[in-house]
């Protein structure tokens, strides 16, 4: 990113998404940043609350977990704020390394670290007045789908499950976006391997995709993901917090990584929502079908949409919002 998209977001909570939240007004929706530890480490987070929120009752939670490289105060709080509308108490967080919360080296991206995120947002979430943690779900957007899907796998706390154009980081790390690395598997490994060790000596942590991208370079890529996102994350939703970087060394973990591995193992209801247009369909498709035990599992395609218009665009967020109230109202019993 360009120093001309590193200004501050003119809002005081720093959102960036449409409609977002400007001062918490009764009787509306409130956000509350919160801060806690992940064995030592401390993460940003926001917590949503919803209209005439009232502690002395009881409210269905949902955890939300980020894109790669995105932030909570993108399409992750959009998804937060949508679903408080709708009667929920919803939390977002910024993942180790990452965004507003602690950590170094920078930028770190494992995936234990991001199923540990999850965890400890449900830890959170489950302490927080009128939560009714008999009724807690889970969305994960993007790479946070793939890594709730993993999360769900072992975390039965987490009653409903629903990812929004889920990105199976493992596999497009290890094989590239749609098969497009795998001759340079083995070259990627050892250079992850040599910046382990320089790490370990004592070392500057070395970075993968640190590219400053153009809109000239975007414009040729040949995917929609990358082209459109490069438009979403450096353009029109920027946030100095969000970076496609990461460091190098995370690659020994993400390489051997696949969320779509025991999926049997979600035995919750399940929900994958996707665009029609996407070009990531793929790994939704391929972690659905392995899903053979998920109850009441539902593949929800939306026409026209592409992976990064999912994020943003007021008929299709629409879309996965209205499926995902009608997801949760049916698996998350409202008490309050």
């Amino acid at each position: 990113m360009g120093n001309a998209q590193k200004a501050p977001p003119q809002n005081p909570y720093t959102l960036v998404y449409a409609g977002a939240i400007t001062e918490n007004v009764k009787g509306k929706v409130n956000l509350h940043p919160v801060t806690y530890q992940i064995k030592g480490i401390t993460i940003a987070a926001n917590v949503y609350t919803p209209p005439n929120y009232n502690d002395a009752q009881k409210y269905p939670a949902i955890v939300i977990a980020h894109p790669n490289g995105g932030v909570k105060e993108q399409v992750a709080g959009l998804y937060a704020q949508r679903l408080a509308e709708q009667g929920y108490i919803t939390i977002t967080a910024d993942a180790a390394y990452q965004g507003g919360s602690g950590g170094t080296p920078r930028n770190v991206d494992k995936p234990a670290n991001r199923i540990e995120d999850i965890y400890a947002m449900g830890d959170f979430i489950a302490q927080y007045k009128g939560v009714d943690t008999a009724n807690l779900g889970l969305l994960g957007i993007c790479g946070g789908g793939g890594y709730s899907l993993k999360a769900a796998q072992a975390d039965k706390r987490f009653k409903a499950i629903a990812t929004v154009s889920m990105f199976n980081s493992g596999v497009v790390r290890r094989n590239g976006f749609m098969n497009s690395q795998v001759s340079s598997i083995q070259a990627r490994l050892k250079q992850a391997s040599d910046a382990r060790a320089l790490e370990a000596a004592g070392g500057e942590a070395l970075y993968a995709a640190a590219t400053e991208w153009s809109d000239e370079m975007a414009d040729k890529m040949p995917f929609d993901l990358y082209r459109e996102g490069h438009y979403y994350y450096h353009r029109t939703h920027a946030h100095p917090n969000s970076t496609f970087k990461y460091t190098l060394s995370s690659l020994l973990d993400l390489m051997t990584w696949d969320a779509s591995t025991n999926m049997d193992l979600i035995n919750q209801p399940l929900l994958m929502i996707a665009g029609r247009k996407s070009d990531t369909y793929y790994m939704t498709d391929d972690a659905f079908s392995k899903a053979s035990h998920a109850k009441n599992k539902e593949l929800f395609l939306i026409p026209g949409a592409t992976h990064i218009e999912t994020y943003w665009k007021p008929e299709y967020v629409s879309q996965a919002v209205n499926k995902l109230v009608n997801f949760y109202q049916v698996n998350l019993v409202y008490k309050s």
